[in-house]
């Protein structure tokens, strides 16, 4: 992180010390706002992250200690620096306790002014690696398999992530991509950096160039202040640009002029800002054939994708199918405090020879609606949905026959109990989604025998 990427606010009513510490701020290039009361001071807090703020004890509207409580609440990380022409042993004693970073007396000199910034900027970028860290330890990132092309990928991944080359990975839909990329991250020595993922499918034309590039305030309708792009947040560590093949071409044509230049400016700005970035996109589109279209640059492509890496669909990684079914419903069992569950040998030979179009998010998915339902501690070919089973008939499997009512009210039954434990038992929600009244909804409820 540059100083480009430290914002600063000056809290004081004093307006040659605001001005003094703006001046020697910018010039070091950090983006600077002011405050000249408590009031005021809140406000842009609301409105936005600092990562400094120097804060006079004394202000029009009350005592600066008063805002440090609230200043971390809102961002845990900032570092506050009181500043006082009368300072005394028992306010920096009460500052500290309330968490300021440093306590600084008036007059000022532009030496101190600098190891203070200095000193901060050093705890912050501790406090985000920390950060980072931490959510490494808690993703539980692992990818699960022991096939010939898992054991592939594996090597790919591990050999990539040594590297700082920039990958595409290609897939169909619910293979993993994601998990791919955060396991080349949280190999590579960017680790304890950023990983930040954008969702290029998910973002309209006119709202992806303000996710990437960030905005000043002011600079779009809408715009009531400003906000760092996932480009920014991403300085030191790791890009995701998942489903890239879906941006706009004038949004590619940006990307491209920023990842070549590896510098930007926010929409609303003209100052650059450096960054130092690795990306990893995504996509399940046939890159070749969006290129012929006309639909994404060439250019692009080949900045992307200086190392392919294909993620296989579900269907070709046989007994993988098993291993993650079984390693999904022992979480999904675990998380809903009930006992384990098992496979049938029948399920496990449906499971083998379906085509699974959905990928391993079909799976996961498939595996949470089974442990709801399940009634036995095995898993049988009557839980199964029924587009799983087609054919199953002729090779010699009973579908048992019985009135269509029966046959009504257990979905139905199933579908209220799936809803329940999805919105946590709002009932105002499950109604809601069921498009039923509260009265009725009570009632099926009472009728089934799915009260706590």
């Amino acid at each position: 992180m540059d100083n480009q990427s430290f914002s600063i606010l000056v809290v004081d009513d004093e307006e040659n010390i605001t001005a003094l510490l703006k001046d020697i701020l910018e010039d070091e290039g950090f983006t600077v706002d002011i405050a000249y009361d408590l009031s005021t001071a809140k406000r842009k807090l609301k409105e936005k992250d600092f990562d400094i703020v120097f804060l006079d004890v004394w202000l029009p509207d009350g005592e600066g200690t008063d805002l440090l409580p609230f200043i971390k609440q809102q961002n845990p990380i900032t570092k506050t620096v009181m500043i006082s022409g009368h300072a005394n042993i028992p306010i920096a004693v009460k500052a500290v306790k309330e968490g300021a970073f440093d306590f600084l007396e008036k007059p000022i000199s532009t030496d101190t002014i600098l190891a203070v910034i200095q000193k901060a900027t050093k705890e912050i970028k501790k406090d985000l690696e920390y950060l980072f860290l931490k959510q490494k330890q808690t993703t539980g990132i692992e990818i699960i398999g022991e096939s010939p092309v898992i054991q592939n990928l594996k090597k790919q991944i591990e050999k990539v992530a040594k590297t700082n080359a920039w990958v595409m990975i290609f897939g169909e839909n619910g293979t993993g991509k994601e998990l791919v990329a955060k396991s080349i991250h949280y190999l590579s020595d960017r680790a304890d950096k950023p990983f930040v993922d954008i969702n290029c499918a998910a973002l309209p034309d006119d709202l992806i160039e303000a996710e990437l590039f960030g905005y000043e305030k002011g600079a779009f309708t809408g715009a009531l202040t400003s906000k760092r792009g996932k480009i920014e947040i991403a300085d030191g560590g790791t890009l995701f640009l998942d489903e890239v093949a879906d941006m706009s071409l004038p949004a590619q044509a940006k990307l491209l002029r920023v990842l070549e230049e590896r510098e930007f400016s926010r929409l609303g700005s003209n100052k650059k800002i450096k960054v130092d970035i690795r990306v990893i996109s995504a996509t399940n589109k046939d890159l070749e054939k969006e290129i012929a279209e006309g639909r994404f640059r060439q250019d692009l492509a080949f900045r992307l994708s200086v190392v392919p890496i294909y993620v296989p669909p579900l269907r070709e990684r046989g007994e993988d199918i098993i291993l993650l079914a079984n390693h999904f419903l022992q979480e999904i069992c675990k998380e809903n405090k009930r006992p384990p569950l098992k496979l049938s040998p029948q399920v496990k030979e449906v499971f083998l020879k379906y085509k699974w179009p959905g990928n391993v998010r079909e799976l996961k998915n498939l595996m949470e609606r089974l442990c709801i339902f399940a009634t036995e501690e095995e898993i049988k070919l009557s839980d199964l949905p029924p587009n799983m089973l087609q054919g199953k008939v002729s090779a010699g499997i009973p579908v048992q026959i019985e009135p269509l009512k029966k046959v009504r009210e257990r979905a139905e039954k199933e579908v209220i109990k799936l809803a329940l434990h999805r919105y946590n038992r709002n009932l105002k929600e499950v109604a809601k989604v069921l498009e039923i009244d509260l009265s009725s909804l009570y009632r099926k409820i009472k009728q089934y025998g799915l009260e706590e």
